[in-house]
């Protein structure tokens, strides 16, 4: 049996609480619809329980010892534990939830719009879109599927959605202004749009671009740069100069005619889109997502 229950009282520690967050056990029992005696009486119980002061009582209030600060601390992130969970076990029962993470990228260009599909198919399901760059650790987040742009080494644990193929994109009016462009030599004289990378991201970029395809240096610095693929792709249609365009996102575009694609400069890499599983659970919204996801990228 654990401690709680057992030596110490689960309605100890939520008055506990509430008394540590206040300094207060007059502002406690306000907020617990109870007696200032009951508070200090619980407190005091809880104390003797554990064998230590988590109080210190000074003129007119009390501060936490050093034991007292480590358990309030502990007891709020398992409040605040407990109330997460109950919020989403209710807005599960009230409609399946699936959480889904993914960069802006693939987002705007590729999910959204074929969501309404999804969406179609399972109208009882609620649908969560989290946008992550890759500047931080998404783990602990309560994400059930993760659509991220992943190295090789990872792509090879989990399903791929899209290979990386990647090809320099400009406008048609830009491509009649300034064809052909039929060399690599032409290409990295014309102005092009970079994207930077934030850590933990692995987008291909110019310099890595010529390397690959032709073992050729690219020091010139790029006419425009951006921190989001969206906006890049606008410039590049707009016809300020030419982008890498990755196919899977910008399908669309090419297949429209927005953007002409050099389809003699493709490079493929081992990289590409990957589903990943997250903690967050989901159940069977979760597999119903992974199903139709796999089944539009398959």
């Amino acid at each position: 049996m654990s401690l709680i229950g057992r030596r110490v009282s689960p309605h100890g520690l939520r008055v506990f609480e509430a008394a540590a967050r206040h300094l207060s056990f007059t502002a406690a029992a306000g907020e617990l619809h109870s007696t200032q005696s009951a508070v200090s009486q619980q407190v005091r119980a809880l104390e003797e329980q554990l064998g230590m002061p988590l109080f210190e009582r000074i003129y007119r209030g009390v501060r936490l010892t050093e034991a007292g600060q480590a358990l309030f601390v502990s007891v709020q992130e398992g409040f605040a534990t407990i109330e997460r969970t109950l919020d989403r076990l209710q807005r599960q029962h009230r409609h399946p939830q699936v959480n889904i993470l993914t960069d802006f990228s693939f987002a705007a260009y590729w999910l959204l719009p074929r969501l309404p599909q999804f969406r179609q198919r399972h109208a009882d399901i609620d649908v969560r879109i989290m946008t992550h760059q890759g500047g931080r650790d998404w783990h602990d987040q309560e994400v059930d599927v993760a659509l991220l742009f992943c190295d090789a080494r990872t792509l090879s644990g989990v399903p791929r959605l899209f290979d990386e193929t990647v090809m320099p994109v400009c406008s048609p009016a830009f491509l009649d202004q300034h064809g052909p462009i039929d060399s690599l030599a032409r290409l990295s004289e014309l102005p092009l749009m970079a994207l930077l990378s934030e850590p933990g991201q692995h987008w291909l970029d110019w310099p890595a671009y010529f390397k690959a395809l032709a073992d050729m240096a690219y020091v010139q610095p790029a006419e425009l740069t951006f921190n989001n693929y969206t906006l890049l792709i606008q410039a590049v249609i707009a016809g300020q100069g030419i982008g890498l365009g990755w196919r899977g996102l910008i399908d669309d575009q090419l297949a429209s005619g927005v953007l002409v694609g050099l389809e003699g400069m493709t490079l493929s890499t081992g990289g590409g889109y990957g589903l990943i599983d997250g903690r967050g659970g989901g159940g069977s919204a979760r597999q119903l997502f992974r199903d139709w996801l796999l089944e539009r990228t398959g």
